[in-house]
């Protein structure tokens, strides 16, 4: 029996009902990951005129912010907005993949396995919610995908088509630039691509220089667009960003090797089917023509987005989404010829994603419980999330007693001298306005910044006291509310 493969439309049709069975679980979940819940924070904020660098305290680039304000324009409270905006986001993504797979040589079959890994793959690397990758994978895989059709167009003679993808994609490129910066590499590698190829188009090298001008021009302009923003409004402001989007990043302790390595082994480990795909598609590639081309040029963007892997250092699991789909469309034409690839792809991913449902603890119940109890308690003063989920602020429409309402980055010894200020003395001064409620946790663990523990711990003992926790992992969220309060049960 043969069974018969979707055409196009049918794909979309099934890579958006694979998306949606995927992430649809945590639909209105505000406990997906805490770097989005500060995103959607600041987002709000935003539009509420607050400025990031300055009101709110991030390395992110404006333009993830920017997105999280535009998505918070939508009905609800924008959990719920976000979260349908990234799934939309990696199905359309998915859909670029399947096609940049055909391209690459695959056939239907493995087209339509890419798609459904680099689906998979998201969530197994925290990309279920809204990490920036999810957003910026999509401008990434449409600039890729122009990117492995320029050994065709070059062999076709078609210089002015050359020069047009290569102002999209570098476009596209500077755009994911300003969700997150590691994208520039894998940007730098679009343009000299298009430099290559449009040589071998037969292009003079006035007009290389010419179009690489361009290009270079296209791939800056979003930032451009950032910094000038930041310098119209004057010295003060500029220097909030350069230290945030540039000399902060410079100045974070590194974590031991041990851990470092940890991270990377189960990286790998998550995208070990695609890693094996990948390399088989290489080992038994096409060694001339515009075939083999192809697949070098897959190769070199998947080597580009590397090192924009390797070049933080921190090897935090979302920092492999960026490497999900490069994978997917070089492991394609593998899964497409071996069906016991294809079924460790598509097998492997699933068990893991089930298992991870059924032993993972669902947060979304205390993070909302905590959030309402906050809200009760506050009256017209700010709380303090001092250890747990920035969400509560939002949740909670709640004012935030610092610009640095990221958690992290006052409680954990991993920030410490890298954001511009005395952690504790911050904290000293937060806890000297007197919240009239604080978040925290009974979590024991060794990346807390011991100055700024000694600095709670004796506020919480002299002014507050406990009234309401909740299970989170494998420790507790601990409310504290000040002891001249009566308690509001919500």
């Amino acid at each position: 029996m043969t069974l018969t493969l979707p055409g196009r439309r049918g794909i979309a049709v099934l890579l958006l009902l694979v998306a949606l069975a995927i992430r649809a679980w945590d639909f209105g979940n505000p406990s997906i990951d805490v770097d989005e819940q500060y995103y959607l924070l600041v987002g709000d904020h935003v539009l509420h005129g607050a400025v990031p660098y300055i009101d709110l305290w991030d390395r992110k680039p404006i333009g993830l912010f920017a997105l999280f304000a535009a998505m918070r324009m939508l009905p609800g409270d924008g959990i719920l907005a976000y979260q349908l905006v990234a799934t939309a986001c990696a199905w359309a993504t998915a859909l670029v993949v399947a096609v940049a797979a055909e391209t690459l040589g695959a056939n239907r079959r493995g087209a339509i396995a890419a798609g459904v890994v680099y689906l998979t793959g998201l969530s197994l690397l925290s990309g279920g919610g809204g990490q920036a990758p999810v957003f910026y994978n999509l401008p990434m895989a449409v600039a890729a995908l122009l990117t492995l059709q320029l050994p065709a167009r070059a062999a076709h003679g078609q210089i002015g088509a050359i020069i047009g993808t290569g102002i999209i994609a570098c476009l596209l490129a500077g755009i994911a630039i300003q969700l997150k910066y590691t994208p520039m590499f894998e940007g730098a590698f679009f343009g000299l691509a298009h430099c290559w190829f449009l040589r071998r188009a037969g292009a003079r090298v006035g007009t290389i220089v010419g179009a690489a001008s361009l290009w270079i021009a296209m791939g800056l302009a979003p930032t451009l667009a950032a910094i000038g923003w930041y310098l119209a409004k004057g010295p003060a402001a500029f220097d909030a960003f350069w230290f945030a989007n540039v000399t902060s990043i410079g100045l974070r302790p590194g974590y031991q090797f041990g851990q470092l390595a940890g991270r990377v082994l189960t990286i790998a480990g998550q995208l070990l089917p695609l890693l094996i795909a990948a390399a088989i598609t290489w080992r038994y590639r096409q060694r001339e023509g515009l075939a083999a081309q192809v697949v070098t040029v897959a190769v070199a963007w998947t080597a580009a987005a590397l090192v924009g892997f390797f070049i933080i250092g921190t090897f935090f699991d979302h920092y492999g989404l960026p490497l999900v789909a490069p994978l997917a469309i070089l492991a394609a034409p593998t899964l497409g010829r071996s069906r016991r690839m294809l079924a460790f792809a598509l097998v492997l991913p699933a068990v893991i994603l089930v298992a991870d449902r059924v032993i993972k603890p669902d947060e979304r119940a205390g993070a909302r419980a905590v959030s309402a109890v906050v809200a009760a308690n506050i009256g017209d003063e700010c709380p303090y999330v001092f250890v747990g989920q920035s969400i509560i602020y939002h949740l909670a429409h709640a004012c935030v007693p610092t610009p640095y309402a990221f958690p992290n980055l006052l409680a954990y010894s991993t920030e410490q001298g890298a954001i511009g200020i005395d952690q504790t003395a911050e904290v000293r001064r937060i806890m000297a306005n007197r919240p009239p409620v604080v978040v925290t946790s009974d979590r024991r663990s060794s990346i807390y910044n011991l100055a700024t523990l000694r600095v709670m711990k004796a506020a919480l003992a002299r002014d507050y006291r406990v009234v309401f926790t909740v299970p989170r992992a494998s420790w507790h969220t601990v409310v504290y509310l000040r002891r001249d309060r009566r308690f509001v049960r919500p």
